[in-house]
């Protein structure tokens, strides 16, 4: 393993994802055969396998490696399912779920980004995407999908209640909820017309989604 950034991806897969409990050999498949260091901003290139979010322009970030694997795994993407991003950022996350999914739509509040996360997309041939300009958290795109990632956290559980509807059922909605210093990543599931399982996976750290609104207390 003569590459230095192939042998530090093997490196992130077993020192930084696997001890964080991922087991799941398709997420571990896909985030270990992606080149993370054409997502990550020049200027911080030689930490493209560390375990640090990284910054990105307009106070967004790159989730830590163990993040990302974690959520994957919780979301249980199967390769016939349609998925939803909310917060494309770098395209990273994008290019992870567009390898287990069948289809992903990602929605990013940035043109720039955007752009240069398309851009990236298309230099790896990875064509089962779409992204989308717009605020997510608001406006998210019509139809159902099987799973939802959200990559910026939320305040309250009731700031996500624009996601539901677009929850397929037995979809799966992935977020991080709180504000610092206490924040917990949370999955939801669709069970019927109506009724949502909740469940606490564990507490992190996540900067918020951009233009998320301060919506009245809703009971879920």
């Amino acid at each position: 393993m003569a590459d230095p950034m192939q042998r530090a991806r093997f490196n992130m897969i077993q020192q930084q994802v696997r001890p964080w409990l991922v087991s799941d050999d398709r997420v571990l498949e896909a985030m270990g055969g992606l080149p993370r260091e054409r997502f990550v901003p020049d200027a911080y290139r030689g930490l493209a396998y560390a375990d640090i979010q990284i910054p990105l322009d307009f106070g967004e970030v790159m989730m830590e490696p163990r993040l990302v694997g974690r959520m994957l795994q919780a979301l249980q993407i199967s390769p016939r399912e349609a998925v939803l991003e909310i917060g494309t950022g770098s395209g990273y996350v994008t290019a992870c779920l567009a390898r287990l999914a069948r289809r992903v739509t990602s929605l990013e509040i940035h043109d720039t980004l955007a752009t240069q996360a398309r851009a990236q997309l298309e230099a790896l041939a990875i064509r089962n995407q779409e992204i989308i300009v717009g605020d997510g958290c608001t406006e998210p795109p019509e139809g159902r999908f099987a799973a939802i990632a959200v990559t910026g956290s939320v305040p309250r559980e009731a700031d996500l209640r624009p996601l539901f509807a677009h929850l397929a059922d037995g979809g799966r909605l992935f977020a991080v909820i709180g504000s610092e210093p206490a924040m917990e990543a949370v999955l939801f599931t669709r069970v019927g017309t109506d009724a949502r399982r909740r469940e606490s996976l564990f507490e992190t750290l996540l900067p918020p989604l951009a233009n998320c609104p301060e919506p009245a207390d809703f009971e879920f």
